[in-house]
């Protein structure tokens, strides 16, 4: 069940939900952990893990339905005069013997947060936890001058290969060059976008015809500079779907979404993962957290069969169908909307929608090129099912940590091996279900959303590095302003107390 308090002074949440095992939990040996317990963290929204653990002090690998256990969890001001609206949904069974508890705030809480964690009355672990204030939300333009502390809060890795390989091309970035020649090049190539932080402000102007998708870009930027100083730095992104410059030589930086094997653009995470992290628990329902609780039924239970729904993006797709219909015991796919081939629709057919968390009632989930990578394929590894993976010349920024073989299944570009590889994973039940079980992992390691921050954060930085002259707001460029929203209004403690700093300074 799900019981939501709200009081005057304070909101407080109270969530049942069961939890299985193999034995009895032992509450103080199961543990919580998350960037949703540290303030220093800030997040769209925060989130935190419990594990649950048996009475032998074995983490429990299952949550089966049976042998349910109640676990309460509240969030509340420490100071029960403020006034904060928190919304913590039911929390999600990873089914692993795990759950995950996300929150959101609106509005800052100056006094510190506390979070209880209860199962049968009993706290659980170290419960309870003090996150003492303040604790920032989401548009509280507040951000940590010194970036060394905000990438060790956010757990920034040491080094990212993808960026390090992505900027082996370009040494030193002459922005005055790039000013002159990115414009008269790709200005016609569809959507560009000129950008310049300033002082941890963000102005842009836009070249080409299609340029809408800057409104994703615009956001996460906002969203990075509210929380972290960044350099100053100029840059172009491209907000269309194919990455832009193929020079082996003379190579320009362009940010892109999707990367390629013949082309030189620098990738930045996309602007599905990055607007489903800001929208998490409001506008999306797919989003990197929501996944991990809505993954189907256990393996054993799953359809052992290979699924796909999508568009006709690609002519693979209409050839998957193809595949499919000859071999309807191995392989589920179906075209749902039609664009690109619509003289094909007739032949081929159109398949009815199928909400994407009921993919993973199957155990073997197809991954097909679009236009460019399938954007679809983080969220596929997230679910508990097999991803058979075509071979592609194009890639998204974690691609590089991901093993053939390890994390997924690979399927040759024509899909000539398809059904072979969905035969080894039928005959290899065992192996299929510790590949899928280790890309899962993986990725939700290489997907936190703290670390796309970091990510953006560090392709900023390094492109700073690199870049000679002075990045500037051009006089037809206009400024990207913060959200005005004057309910979420915050005051910035860290910005007092910098002011402080540079008084005594002087």
């Amino acid at each position: 069940f799900l019981l939501v308090l709200l009081q005057t002074c304070y909101l407080l949440i109270s969530i049942g939900f069961l939890v299985c095992c193999g034995g009895r939990i032992r509450p103080e040996r199961c543990f919580v952990a998350g960037p949703g317990l540290h303030p220093d963290v800030v997040l769209p929204v925060r989130y935190f893990v419990i594990q649950a653990v048996d009475s032998n002090g074995e983490n429990l690998t299952l949550s089966p339905v049976k042998m349910s256990r109640r676990l309460q969890v509240q969030i509340s001001p420490l100071k029960k005069q403020e006034h904060i609206r928190i919304h913590v949904p039911p929390p999600l069974d990873r089914q692993d013997g795990s759950f995950l508890v996300r929150y959101r705030l609106y509005g800052t809480v100056q006094g510190g947060l506390k979070v209880e964690v209860h199962h049968q009355g009993v706290h659980v672990a170290e419960s309870p936890y003090s996150l003492h204030g303040p604790v920032y939300h989401e548009y509280c333009d507040c951000p940590e001058g010194d970036a060394s502390l905000w990438e060790s809060a956010m757990r920034c890795p040491a080094e990212e290969p993808q960026i390090l390989k992505d900027f082996s091309s370009f040494p030193a970035i002459d922005l005055r060059r790039l000013r002159q020649e990115v414009p008269r090049r790709f200005a016609n190539r569809g959507g560009l976008v000129h950008y310049a932080v300033v002082a941890n402000r963000l102005y842009r102007r836009t070249l080409g015809k299609y340029t809408d998708f800057k409104m994703f870009s615009d956001e996460m930027l906002l969203s990075l500079t509210r929380k972290v100083r960044v350099p100053d730095v100029e840059f172009y992104i491209n907000v269309g779907d194919w990455p832009l410059e193929t020079r082996a030589t003379d190579a320009l930086p362009i940010l892109s979404w999707c990367g390629s094997t013949d082309t030189r653009d620098i990738v930045l995470p996309t602007y599905d993962v990055t607007h489903s992290t800001l929208e998490t628990m409001r506008g999306v329902t797919n989003d990197l957290l929501s996944v991990q609780g809505n993954t189907g039924p256990p393996w054993m239970n799953k359809t052992a069969r290979a699924f796909f729904r999508g568009r006709d993006s690609r002519e693979e797709r209409l050839h998957l169908v193809s595949i499919s219909k000859k071999n309807p015991e191995l392989l589920d796919a179906g075209i749902t909307a039609w664009f690109f081939f619509r003289d094909e629709e007739k032949r081929v057919g159109k398949a009815p929608l199928v909400g994407f968390f009921d993919f993973f009632k199957h155990k073997y989930q197809v991954n097909v090129d679009g236009t460019v990578a399938a954007y679809r394929f983080p969220y596929l590894l997230l679910g508990n099912s097999l991803v058979l993976k075509q071979d592609s010349p194009y890639y998204e920024f974690f691609y590089g940590h991901l093993e053939a073989g390890t994390h997924y299944l690979p399927v040759k570009r024509d899909l000539s091996d398809l059904l072979d590889q969905i035969k080894w994973a039928k005959e290899n039940d065992g192996r299929a279900e510790k590949m899928a079980a280790a890309g899962q992992a993986l990725a939700r390691e290489l997907l936190r959303p703290g670390r796309l921050y970091c990510y953006y954060y560090r392709v900023l930085r390094a492109y700073a590095e690199r870049q000679t002259g002075r990045p500037t707001r051009h006089p037809d460029m206009e400024a990207v302003p913060q959200p005005d929203d004057p309910a979420a209004a915050c005051a910035c403690a860290r910005a007092l107390r910098e002011d402080s700093e540079d008084k005594d300074e002087l």
